[in-house]
């Protein structure tokens, strides 16, 4: 069964464990499942997914129906249960884009980095076409949210959680939820409170109901309220909640409950609560908690788990402590902060977390460094609850922790008082992302990342860091065929290199100009391109690159039909790469000289070429070159009309790898650019 995209299991009111009642509303959505829709009643095959809305106010309880619902219903979508939210704790609406991503990776199935939303909802849609799944959609805004999401398998079921209405979606009738029935009310107050005061006192456990509003929220913070106070009378508590005064700017049972059980926190504990509102997506776990309210982190979890009984804050299940805050309760968590804590010290709290996430986020990747290193002494000397035991813990931490991380990325710049910190957070993550999972795995993931820090050394006016970016988002796009994207953020990189005065930057950019016309077929502008790059390589006396680059011209002309500049360039090739030391490059050089000259019809000389690279092909010890090698002599004497020796060098070619030899077979120059897509060279080496 796939795993859950975004299990975020509610915006407030009962979670799985203690789901009671609604078994009026469960029979209604069960019985519109098997509804015939407008398709059927005009004889048509439904063309997609039947969609059931589940509508109500933050806190209802209508995420904990959807979920109740998946559960009772899983047995029939064998391909599993995938969740995802549609909108922010603060009702920001999410991307697409980004959706459509987390339903593929519960899936896995690969989506290309940097995909616009209507290409990943095609993916997605594909995905799902023949599978019986069932799509968990919380926190819907729109039809237009949904909409691209459904797929086009009447197997599959959506169901979708909004606070009204998705008009635009034809054939779906909401389930309004209102405040539970008595019964159910009073069964959630016991399981939260105890049942002893609640069954000794059922008339006051009603009032405190009918306070309430039925509200599953309210309910369950009263009765974390009441368990946090075995001596407390029930029918206090309710009259406090009746005769508390409403707040005008978030009226309602929910908000007096709150502030009841806010009030009665102690100092640190409130300031704790209240700055938790501040954690990137909901997404909380003891450091986060710690940084942002300056303690310990042990006092920090002890105080979540104390939040956990009193039901202000969710513990999700994990192999580490994390914890979501009710999405119903951070706008009043929020008005909280506004009001009680000064701008600087809120904005302090946000860099005291992003500072926390940076070391961290360091600490995870020092630790796949070998011992010795001076990342692993470093490493050494954080403090203890910085540092993980081994790779594997870090790698877990990574991968549990990434959507807060990416969340912690995007806040940071949309913030832009905090640019320093935001660029450390995604050099740091960037550097994790790519030691523990690698470019092309974290590729997706690497992609955002690098559009954020475009969009900081933008607004920021860094020509050297605008240039990165482009780079390896030009690198990403060339990677999954956008090669015409690539070519025009390539010529905008070589811009900014110039303006940067970075010539790193401006050669790169102009060897892959050269390389994206090369992917075009455009070959003499490729070969232009690549010109330019080999005359700026020249003129700073970088006679490695410039070896390579002659090759890479070569292998332009060679693709054009102009064999006489192909063997020009490679020749040069050949010379540099001999001036330099670099014996594998010039056996490689040879090989493809050799290949120029066949093509040019000089047999004799491709013969004679092909055994000098042999013979620089043994000296490097590259045994797959010497063995593709054997192979191309063999071809050359078969055609040059001596079958018994090309018999000998593919004997000797077996012999050298011991396997087949079809992967061997036409061995390609390795000239093409190799700056990796994670390079982000805006921050010190140290970070």
């Amino acid at each position: 069964m796939p795993r859950p995209a975004a299990d975020q299991t509610s915006d407030g009111g009962q979670d799985g464990s203690q789901f009671v009642g609604r078994r009026r509303e469960l029979k209604e959505l069960r019985a519109d499942i098997d509804r015939a829709g407008l398709d059927t009643i005009s004889g048509r095959k439904a063309p997609r997914a039947r969609v059931l809305l589940i509508a109500g106010r933050p806190g209802s309880g209508r995420t904990a129906l959807a979920e109740e619902l998946a559960r009772r219903l899983a047995d029939n979508y064998p391909d599993g249960v995938l969740r995802t939210h549609l909108t922010e704790p603060d009702g920001t609406r999410v991307p697409t884009e980004r959706t459509a991503r987390e339903l593929l990776d519960a899936l896995d199935v690969p989506a290309p980095p940097g995909a616009d939303e209507d290409e990943l909802a095609e993916v997605l849609r594909d995905a799902l076409s023949g599978r019986r799944a069932l799509l968990l959609l919380d926190g819907a805004v729109d039809a237009e949210q949904v909409d691209p999401l459904i797929p086009d398998a009447p197997e599959c079921l959506a169901v979708a959680v909004s606070e009204g209405p998705l008009t635009g979606i034809p054939d779906v009738r909401p389930c309004t939820l209102g405040g539970l029935d008595t019964a159910a009310a009073v069964e959630l107050l016991s399981r939260a409170a105890g049942p002893v005061r609640i069954t000794v006192d059922p008339r006051s456990a009603e009032s405190l109901v009918e306070a309430c509003g039925a509200h599953p929220a309210a309910l369950v913070l009263a009765g974390g309220w009441l368990s946090g106070r075995p001596k407390a009378a029930v029918a206090d508590l309710a009259k406090q909640v009746h005769d508390r005064p409403e707040d005008e700017s978030a009226p309602g049972a929910l908000s007096r409950m709150f502030q009841l059980s806010y009030a009665s926190l102690p100092g640190a504990a409130a300031r704790i609560l209240r700055y938790l509102s501040l954690a990137p997506a909901g997404h909380v776990d003891p450091h986060t908690a710690s940084a942002l309210a300056g303690c310990s982190v042990s006092a920090a979890r002890t105080t979540l788990d104390d939040f956990v009984k009193l039901g202000l804050v969710r513990a999700v299940p994990s192999p580490l402590p994390q914890y979501e805050l009710p999405g119903c309760l951070v706008p009043l968590l929020r008005a909280c902060t506004e009001s009680q804590d000064r701008a600087a010290e809120i904005q302090l709290a946000r860099a005291r977390m992003l500072e926390r996430t940076v070391r961290l986020l360091q600490s995870c990747r020092a630790i796949t460094e070998p011992d010795g290193s001076a990342a692993r002494k470093k490493l050494a000397g954080m403090p203890r609850a910085l540092r993980f035991p081994n790779p594997g813990a870090a790698s877990q931490w990574l991968r549990i922790r990434q959507p807060a991380l990416l969340a912690a990325a995007r806040l940071a710049v949309a913030d832009g008082e905090l640019d320093t910190l935001a660029r450390r957070l995604m050099a740091a993550l960037t550097r994790a992302l790519v030691a523990h999972r690698g470019t092309e795995d974290a590729a997706p993931e690497l992609y955002g990342i690098h559009q954020l820090v475009l969009d900081v050394a933008e607004r920021r006016k860094l020509p050297r860091e605008k240039a990165a970016a482009l780079l390896n988002l030009a690198d990403l796009d060339a990677r999954t065929g956008r090669t015409q994207g690539a070519l025009v953020r390539y010529r905008l990189a070589l811009d900014a290199g110039r303006q940067a005065n970075d010539p790193y930057a401006t050669g790169r950019a102009m060897e892959s100009v050269g390389g994206a016309y090369q992917e075009l077929g455009d070959w003499s502008r490729a070969s232009d391109w690549f010109g330019r790059a080999l005359a700026h390589r020249l003129a700073r006396d970088e006679r490695t690159d410039a070896a390579r680059l002659y090759g890479r011209i070569a292998a332009v002309h060679t693709y054009a039909g102009r064999y006489g500049e192909a063997l020009r360039n490679w020749s040069s090739a050949v010379t540099g790469h001999r001036k330099t030391g670099d014996v594998a490059g010039q056996a490689r050089a040879l090989s493809e000289l050799a290949r120029v000259q066949e093509y040019a019809g000089r047999p004799e000389e491709s013969l004679r070429t092909c055994q000098e690279a042999v013979d620089w092909a043994r000296r490097a010890d590259d045994v797959r070159l010497q063995a593709a090698l054997q192979l191309r002599l063999a071809d050359t004497l078969d055609r040059l009309g001596d079958p018994a020796a090309a018999r000998l060098h593919r004997s000797a070619a077996g012999r050298m790898l011991g396997t087949e030899l079809e992967e061997v077979t036409g061995l390609a120059s390795k000239d093409g650019p190799t700056a990796s897509a994670c390079e982000i060279r805006s921050t010190s080496a140290e970070d």
